[in-house]
């Protein structure tokens, strides 16, 4: 492990002496919003303007090959987490499972490039990207992860939405055109 990786995750792990509002901020961001910007992206998706729906779709589409990505990934790595190496304070409980990388981190990072990969309202990719990087700090904030957990979670979902973007731009090129 990396002195410097280790250094951030002290500095950002919550511990006895944290304020509880900040320990309650982290659990709320990292269990309750992955919920509430789901009900509002399915909410925007169905009911919104017709021409958001493919772009939102796209960015759902990033967030679940994030989701495979990162299962793949987890398949051949067995990264421990910061509570199985006896380090930090765990707020939330992960037993021995990989911590590499950070699922929640991946789909919020997901979400956040496939909106603004999708040139939707700018304003709406400054809330994702701001919950992104709030997901990010909650998983180091409880204990869940180290800060290249959350690096690597990031990465894999900025790439799995360039990925979406990539196919769905390339693959109606190479298909055949209706006469």
């Amino acid at each position: 492990m990396q002195a410097l990786d280790l250094a951030l995750f002290h500095a950002l792990n919550a511990d006895a002496t944290t304020a509880p509002a900040v320990v309650a901020a982290a659990l709320w961001v990292s269990l309750k919003m992955p919920f509430v910007i789901l009900g509002a992206l399915l909410a925007l998706t169905l009911a919104g303007p017709a021409a958001q729906r493919r772009p939102l779709l796209r960015a759902l589409a990033a967030m679940a090959l994030a989701w495979v990505n990162v299962q793949l990934l987890r398949q051949g790595l067995h990264v421990p987490r910061p509570g199985e190496l006896g380090i930090g304070t765990q707020w939330v409980e992960h037993g021995a499972r990989t911590g590499f990388p950070s699922m929640h981190t991946a789909a919020a990072f997901a979400l956040a490039a496939g909106i603004a990969l999708g040139r939707l309202q700018r304003g709406l990719a400054w809330v994702a990207w701001s919950a992104a990087l709030a997901m990010g700090w909650s998983r180091i904030c409880l204990g869940a992860h180290f800060p290249t957990d959350v690096a690597g979670g990031a990465a894999v979902g900025v790439l799995s939405a360039c990925c979406v973007r990539w196919m769905a731009t390339a693959i109606p090129a190479v298909l055949p055109q209706k006469s």
